[in-house]
């Protein structure tokens, strides 16, 4: 199972041991949602059990030497609670003793969930949870665009609904790297539009941005997909987004595709140095380039170009030249077929 795989259920990868009321949970990383949502799936399964459930939600600070045996001494209404530890790289030496003492013998009916941020500060702690079995869920920070992709498609996933490829891609693209952002527009796709969300939806919905709307108008145009390239282009149009924008959308990504055919083979990373190309732009490209011929690549650049001088005062209708260009783009992307 990849990493990426491996993060999606609470987007997390998680020890085999894997009962949310064990006693002791330990939520490893500095992404907050992932963190938060370590601590909401103890705290539901633990209402689950028992409605009366007791959350204690502490800071570092706030767990001075002695107060965790307060907290976890026998109850006479021997009632299940929650101990919820924030910041616990930052524990104090005497009470990360303490909590290492009470790893060898947990109470019963108390779950204990421990946020620390990972790294060398309080590793001691870490270390002593993990020898003592502690259920444990990697809670990291997501900096790849990839991970950001799988994220929304296990978002999705999650809900038992389903979202096209692209529609995932336009997502992450739109909204950009916050996953509470990210969590938060699959929630509303979901509860408002009726079966599989495609890429037009998450147009409708996040993609009034110029940049964004621009950019969809070329990737359908360099896949060959002239209907939805001409109907991206009206609803740009009519969005208020500058034809130039679209022209330069186009440019870029007609020579992106030049740009990616003439170069060596290789691993996206190393392509993505050379051509001064994210990685997974080298990806989608690669998928966008099947059909092209230089041939093809000349002709869409004549036609991006034109009607760039056409939408810059050079002709009467930059509509037009806009839809022309379009068309024109998108008939070059099967030019292979027609060789």
């Amino acid at each position: 199972m990849s990493a990426a795989h491996a993060m999606l259920s609470v987007m997390a990868k998680k020890t085999a041991h894997d009962d949310p009321l064990a006693p002791v949970t330990l939520a490893v990383g500095q992404e907050d949602l992932l963190l938060d949502r370590a601590v909401q799936e103890v705290v539901a399964a633990a209402r689950a059990a028992d409605a009366d459930t007791d959350v204690r939600d502490l800071t570092s600070d706030q767990l001075q030497p002695g107060t965790l045996a307060e907290l976890t001494s026998p109850s006479l209404f021997a009632e299940r609670k929650v101990v919820v530890v924030r910041n616990a790289q930052d524990l104090a030496a005497d009470t990360i003793k303490e909590l290492k003492g009470y790893f060898a013998s947990p109470a019963e009916e108390i779950t204990l969930v421990l946020l620390h941020a990972g790294g060398a500060r309080g590793k001691g702690l870490l270390d002593a949870a993990r020898k003592a079995g502690a259920r444990e869920v990697a809670c990291p920070k997501m900096t790849k665009p990839a991970d950001r992709l799988a994220f929304v498609r296990g978002e999705f996933r999650a809900r038992g609904r389903s979202a096209t490829p692209e529609a995932c891609q336009a997502l992450v693209d739109a909204i950009g790297s916050d996953l509470r952002e990210l969590a938060s527009a699959v929630s509303q796709l979901v509860a408002d539009v009726e079966g599989t969300i495609d890429e037009a939806v998450v147009g409708r919905y996040y993609t009034g941005r110029a940049e964004a709307s621009s950019f969809t108008v070329a990737d359908r145009a360099v896949e060959g997909r002239a209907a939805e390239a001409l109907e991206a282009l009206r609803w740009s149009l009519a969005t208020g987004v500058a034809p130039v924008m679209i022209t330069s959308a186009l440019a870029q990504g007609v020579r992106a595709i030049g740009k990616l055919s003439s170069a060596r083979g290789g691993r996206p990373a190393d392509l993505a140095r050379e051509l001064g190309m994210p990685p997974w732009k080298i990806d989608r490209v690669r998928q966008q380039m099947r059909g092209w011929t230089p041939e093809g690549v000349a002709v869409a650049l004549r036609a991006v170009a034109e009607a760039d001088a056409g939408v810059k005062g050079g002709g009467d209708d930059p509509e037009y030249a806009l839809e022309k260009a379009v068309v024109t783009v998108a008939r070059a992307a099967r030019s292979r077929g027609r060789a």
